[in-house]
């Protein structure tokens, strides 16, 4: 028997016609939860419909999905402007792989399969056949062309490195080589003073040889004179006193009852203030011995503390990306929580809001002078400190240490970078 409308059997008309007016498996039910398990995961993506954004199970579905009438409708649409969803398929595409490069890899060398099977392993991501590159080989060559990456191939396939093209980081960046030269010039010029002062220090150290000349008198009439500097080198006064003929050198020599020896006993005071003067130098050479110390031990711990990191709980920092918006760009905050060597958990001080920032959109905050500070980094890194001169033109402050044992040592030229505010001091 047939059906008189469809022409096919009357029992599979019947069959298709109670289907039809039952309609989809309702929620709950177990072929409900069979289809959905079915669903479940990635399915092969040489059977979905980028058009129509279908995943089918198998050839037969996909197969039935092309005869259906919204697919066709989905592919008119597509030939009338076929340019222009490829184009729109292709950005999208694009964005989504550099995405996941930029933020899972960064900048570094990383195999571009790798890249591409994590992309894929979102469940709603858009599929390679609906953009204009057939390969991912063609993809990463014309990522190379435009400048986008640097790629390269080996005998493992091919190699993406992502360019980071943010005008922040590039700022960063130029900052962090200025900063190097600035600290590479620094160096040359110490070095260079203190080759100096060592060849200062060397020509100083040459014994000087004594020359002797022969007494000649130029004229034999020419009474003697004899120079007698009294008060030492510090003044130009001499006696000059003429020796002529029939004159006893005895009476000239000094005695109780020459000027000439009361002066001389006058000058027994300056011989006293000389040795003062000695003394005084002596002194000084040990102050400076102790200086040098000092200075040496302060090397040393700069060699040690001086870090890649300086976050600190309870300074004061001033975030210095625009990545997070106006909002919160030249806005200060304090560290309440290290979460490692280079992030931390930052409190807003205007608003309270909590943000997890790196180092680098952070930057330290100098306060007033007379206020309390805290060392980050270099020789003296974890101490606290009073901020007492602040030099501009050098980019530096001089601070004296306030707690711990080196407690009242003075400081200077201290960079901005290596101290900041404590948070309500």
């Amino acid at each position: 028997m047939f059906c008189i409308k469809c022409g096919k059997g009357f029992i599979s008309c019947s069959v298709a016609l109670i289907r039809s007016r039952m309609g989809k498996h309702e929620a709950g039910t177990p072929k409900y939860i069979a289809n959905k398990i079915k669903a479940k995961g990635l399915q092969k993506l040489r059977w979905y419909c980028q058009m129509c954004q279908k995943q089918c199970r198998d050839e037969n579905g996909f197969k039935c999905h092309m005869m259906s009438e919204s697919h066709q409708r989905q592919l008119l649409l597509f030939a009338d402007n076929a340019n222009k969803y490829i184009d729109q398929f292709s950005k999208e595409f694009e964005e989504g792989y550099l995405e996941l490069l930029s933020r899972q890899f960064g900048t570094k060398r990383v195999h571009a399969n790798r890249v591409y099977q994590d992309y894929i392993s979102e469940r709603h991501h858009l599929h390679m056949n609906a953009t204009q590159w057939e390969t991912l080989t063609e993809f990463v060559k014309w990522l190379g062309r435009e400048g986008k990456c640097v790629v390269d191939e080996t005998e493992k396939g091919w190699y993406v490195q992502y360019i980071d093209r943010d005008p922040d980081t590039i700022k960063l960046q130029e900052a962090m080589i200025k900063k190097e030269k600035m600290d590479k010039d620094d160096q040359e010029k110490m070095m260079l003073f203190i080759q100096k002062q060592i060849e200062k220090g060397k020509e100083g150290s040459k014994p000087k040889d004594a020359s002797y000349t022969e007494l000649v008198r130029e004229k034999e009439d020419e009474p003697l004179k004899l120079e007698l500097n009294l008060k030492g080198k510090s003044t130009k006064e001499t006696k000059t006193v003429k020796v002529e003929d029939g004159v006893n050198l005895k009476d000239l020599l000094p005695g109780p009852s020459s000027n000439i020896g009361k002066r001389a006993m006058d000058t027994s005071s300056e011989y006293g203030e000389k040795k003062l003067k000695k003394d005084d130098s002596k002194e000084a050479k040990k102050r400076t011995a102790l200086d040098e110390i000092i200075k040496e031990e302060e090397t040393k711990k700069e060699k040690v503390n001086r870090k890649d990191y300086w976050l600190t709980e309870g300074i004061v920092v001033k975030v210095i990306t625009k990545t997070l918006g106006d909002k919160y760009y030249k806005k200060k905050g304090y560290v309440s929580e290290v979460l490692g060597k280079y992030v931390a958990m930052v409190t807003m001080l205007d608003t309270g809001h909590k943000l997890k920032l790196d180092q680098a959109h952070l930057e330290t905050v100098i306060p007033s002078v007379g206020r309390r500070i805290k060392v980050v980094n270099g020789a003296y890194r974890g101490c606290t400190a009073i901020m007492k001169e602040l030099n501009e033109d050098k980019f530096c402050v001089k601070i004296e240490i306030c707690m711990g044992p080196l407690k009242g040592r003075v400081v200077e030229r201290v960079q901005y970078e290596d101290i900041s505010k404590i948070h309500n001091s």
